[in-house]
């Protein structure tokens, strides 16, 4: 297979553009059949590659505008010069394979859905984040994009969920519908015509409901979710982790010289969990359903958190994420 091209919005997320490009050298240096074009004003981003090697697998292409964070997302339609919507046009064209952005995330949908376009068969796109969980991590679809869904939607999202799993080397996949109990009846209208589908279309590899508990400590690969409530789910597991690391280093101080102590016996111990747990390690999160490969980094990230954004995108390219969910759906 020949080398992957990426487009990446250099103007995307909070520290823009200083992280996009440390993290576009970065993945540079790891794969190296790898090319970015970097999306962006082009006297904010040429100084900052001169002396490194791996700059010469990167071409700038000029945008002069942001679409800012807070933005109405209807409006990148609009917008035709932001760095946004010319890295998603970059895919709709064939010049770039993939396209990664850490920008309004509602813009990136947009920008997938309505630039880039839906794979046939699919109505609505979905987000799908792997989440820290017991056995590793716990996909979760729909976590943001659609805050209204019909039956339907939640049947296509546990079909993408599931191709997903399997595209992520899980065999076999256990998926479930996020409710308010695990027994059938259960739920409102939605989830029980959602479950029906979903055990018609899924067979087995339906486990039925679970509940929001499942996503960290359940055994099931895939939760499938309307938007409104994976996001509320996912903030509200975002929060507790702060809270937890919070908490922690507060009693460590409070116990004086015997907390200092046995922090060191378990520094090691705690800096794998501190990893694992580290939303910077997981990178993007891919934007299901669009006729492209998108990857959504989280509008805080880091340098490392745009690295590894960038190799969800070239691995989704390399293994044919697309491709598998477009035979799924009968393209």
């Amino acid at each position: 297979m020949p080398g992957v091209r990426i487009a990446l919005d250099s103007a995307g997320g909070d520290k823009a553009p200083k992280v996009n490009l440390e993290g576009a050298l970065m993945a540079l240096k790891e794969f190296p059949d790898l090319e970015i074009l970097l999306v962006g004003r082009q006297e904010e981003l040429s100084p900052g590659l001169k002396g490194y090697p791996e700059a010469s697998r990167i071409r700038i292409i000029d945008a002069r505008e942001v679409f800012p964070m807070s933005e109405k997302p209807s409006l990148l339609l609009r917008k035709k010069e932001t760095s946004l919507y010319i890295t998603a046009l970059q895919v709709k064209e064939g010049t770039a394979d993939a396209m990664v952005s850490a920008g309004n995330t509602g813009g990136v949908l947009v920008a997938s859905l309505f630039v880039i376009g839906r794979i046939k068969g699919v109505e609505r796109g979905a987000i799908a984040v792997k989440i820290p969980s017991k056995n590793g991590y716990t996909i979760l679809i729909d976590a943001g994009a659609n805050a209204e869904v019909r039956a339907e939607h939640l049947r296509d999202f546990g079909l993408m969920g599931y191709e997903y799993a399997r595209f992520l080397g899980r065999e076999p996949i256990k998926v479930g519908l996020l409710n308010v109990g695990e027994e059938e009846e259960k739920g409102t209208d939605l989830t029980k015509t959602a479950f029906n589908y979903l055990k018609s279309e899924l067979g087995d590899s339906f486990v039925g409901n679970v509940e929001g508990r499942d996503i960290n400590f359940g055994e099931v690969d895939v939760i499938v979710s309307g938007g409104f409530e994976g996001n509320v789910a996912l903030k509200a597991i975002e929060g507790a982790g702060k809270l937890i690391s919070q908490r922690l280093r507060e009693e460590i101080k409070k116990s004086g010289i015997a907390g200092l102590i046995g922090a060191l016996l378990l520094k090691k111990a705690l800096g794998r969990l501190r990893d694992s747990m580290n939303p910077s390690q997981y990178g993007g999160a891919f934007i299901l359903g669009v006729s492209g490969v998108v990857s959504k980094a989280h509008g805080n990230s880091d340098s490392l958190a745009i690295k590894n954004a960038i190799r969800v995108a070239y691995e989704g390219v390399k293994r044919e994420l697309v491709e598998k969910l477009g035979k799924r759906f009968g393209g």
